[in-house]
């Protein structure tokens, strides 16, 4: 199980950092955006520590709070289920 976890938070983590990327390139051209909704999203469903190195790295959504504390709050969560997995979890 663990070993599954962590191939789909890698898997996910990467498709958000290319989305936040796509994002950040799409509002430099100033054309249409993805929704925050359809950002938070895929931080909360598995996507969070590549949405906060995208955030960084592109400078990105970083003045936003909301976007701070969810992907930050995720993120803990993300480490504490990996930590109750490899202890034995399930």
């Amino acid at each position: 199980m663990l070993k599954l976890y962590c191939i789909y938070i890698i898997s996910l983590s990467i498709i958000t950092f290319f989305i936040y990327g796509c994002d950040k390139l799409l509002a430099i051209k100033r054309k249409r955006r993805i929704s925050e909704h359809t950002l938070l999203l895929l931080s909360v469903i598995g996507g969070s520590l590549g949405a906060l190195i995208a955030m960084y790295l592109f400078h990105h959504k970083t003045r936003k709070r909301k976007f701070l504390v969810v992907n930050y709050f995720v993120s803990g969560v993300e480490v504490l289920i990996l930590i109750w997995l490899y202890r034995g979890g399930f």
